[in-house]
């Protein structure tokens, strides 16, 4: 228990100049004989005037030779250690005997560590909750680096810690800071350090291919000495608290965005902790011209690898699927994939393109591929057309499946449903099926009887769908409406002739 420092001095006072006892004291002063003992192994009393003979006595030497060799080791630990060579006492008597054995722990000083200008920058990652797109949860993650010497913040989130990510934060920030300081310090990262062991240190490849492509010195910090980077760890908190807290965003896009603006704005504008006279926009401007230039073509940090395209023209990456030609099933194909495209090559040829999608389970099309597909295969259609029902909405499975039992027209059931779902939009068709299926009416017109029941339910008109010609100069047909003005003209004609 805390006591004042009137009480310490009391204690104190009686055991050194009256000569009391430690249960005299305590009775006195009514205050426990724990926390006497306690004032006073903290002033030097030998720990041994404060021990009576007990039950621990003949184990003393035994817990001093364990802390020397264990100094952190748990108090419980060494209760259960002592129990099994025979001491029968309890564990709290115990625990408050080890709080005067165990040795203390010193605090250790570090100095005050100052970079040059353009000499260092460190860099770290931020973890800063998940997000959800479409049926992906995704990690949200901040890069975020910082110049050691004017303590300028570059930040910016992706979706993954991956290393091609790592690497594109490095680009993004030489580019915004138009240099590159001579050392970067790395946590133990396993974007950054692959093994260690001591000071033998075994670095991730690529990185050292990054970092001689830009000609600076990658440094990991020395193991739990988190105080030699303390800087970005410090910048990480300022943006948890200063830029991530009560941000509203709509994509990460948009949350980059912000991101940029308020390094140029609110991180520029605070005080530089090394010159509290000046900002750390102006400290920077004095620390431009000591950084490195930048080269003149970028290192390409695009993600590579492997893909087997299986019986169906498509090819996983990234737990999504992406469409390829039908000639390339069973081939060996490679993803070459930056962080808005994927690109898939067949040796060098470029097979196909498409934007990059970061949901789970989406397919992305090339309308080319399942066009030349449908061509090709007899009966492609009507598989394709189911297949593009059950992704959109697989509630559709039982409703084919309760169709398929009653001898209906599969095809005709598929066709039925998607021009429900073109119509509708796929969130009314889902509730719909939902619908049919815990009503047992599996048929088309029967969804199409909910749907527009919950439109009715809703106070909204019915669809109207036109049926024009396939021809396509009808379809772009521009028809110019009468005026109105010549339907006033019979209006008045007619009322004079009344």
């Amino acid at each position: 228990m805390a006591i004042s420092q009137d009480i310490e001095a009391k204690i104190l006072r009686y055991y050194h100049v009256e000569k009391w006892r430690v249960g005299t004291i305590s009775r006195h002063l009514n205050v426990h004989h724990c926390t006497i003992e306690r004032v006073l192994a903290e002033t030097g009393v030998p720990k041994e005037k404060l021990i009576k003979q007990s039950k621990i006595t003949p184990y003393i030497p035994f817990i001093l030779d364990t802390f020397n060799k264990h100094p952190t080791l748990t108090a419980r630990r060494l209760y259960d250690m002592v129990r099994e060579r025979g001491y029968i006492g309890g564990a709290d008597h115990f625990r408050h005997v080890m709080t005067l054995y165990r040795p203390k722990r010193v605090a250790e000083a570090y100095l005050r560590l100052r970079t040059l200008p353009g000499e260092q920058a460190q860099v770290d990652w931020g973890h800063f909750g998940y997000i959800t797109t479409g049926k992906a949860k995704r990690p949200l993650m901040a890069f975020v680096m910082v110049l050691s010497f004017s303590r300028k913040i570059f930040l910016h989130f992706y979706l993954n810690q991956r290393l091609e990510n790592f690497l594109r934060g490095h680009e993004a920030a030489f580019n915004y800071f138009n240099g590159i300081t001579r050392v970067i310090l790395y946590d133990n990262l396993k974007s950054a350090v692959l093994e260690r062991c001591g000071d033998a240190i075994r670095f991730n490849p690529k990185l050292l291919e990054f970092a001689a492509h830009y000609k600076y010195e990658p440094r990991p910090v020395a193991v739990a000495r988190g105080n030699e980077k303390g800087r970005v760890e410090r910048a990480i908190r300022y943006i948890r608290d200063n830029f991530f807290a009560a941000r509203v965003w709509r994509d990460i896009d948009d949350l980059n965005a912000q991101a940029i603006s308020w390094c140029d704005d609110c991180a520029s504008n605070r005080p530089c902790p090394e010159q509290l006279t000046s900002s750390v926009g102006d400290v920077f401007k004095q620390e431009i011209s000591s950084l490195l230039t930048l080269p003149a073509n970028p290192f390409v940090t695009n993600e590579r690898v492997e893909v087997h395209v299986g019986k169906t023209p498509y090819v996983r990456f990234d737990l999504n699927d992406y469409s390829v030609p039908h000639t390339y099933v069973h081939r060996v194909l490679i993803v070459n994939a930056s962080i808005d495209t994927v690109i898939i090559l067949f040796g060098a040829d470029v097979i196909a393109k498409h934007k990059r999608s970061y949901d789970k389970g989406a397919q992305i099309e090339q309308e080319s591929h399942i066009q030349d597909l449908v061509a090709t295969k007899r009966n492609a259609r009507e598989h394709r057309g189911k297949n593009r029902l059950v992704h959109a909405i697989p509630e559709s499975q039982k409703v084919l499946q309760l169709a398929a039992e009653r001898n209906f027209n599969m095809g005709h059931i598929v066709m039925r449903l998607l021009q429900l779902m073109d119509d509708y939009g796929v969130t009314e068709m889902t509730a719909a099926v939902n619908e049919a299926i815990v009503k047992q009416a599996p048929h088309p017109n029967s969804v199409r009887f909910i749907l527009e029941k919950r439109r009715q339910d809703r106070n909204q008109l019915p669809l109207i769908n036109l049926d024009l010609p396939k021809d396509k100069r009808a379809r772009e047909l521009s028809v110019t409406p009468h005026k109105l003005t010549d339907y006033d003209q019979l209006y008045t004609q007619e009322s004079t002739h009344e």
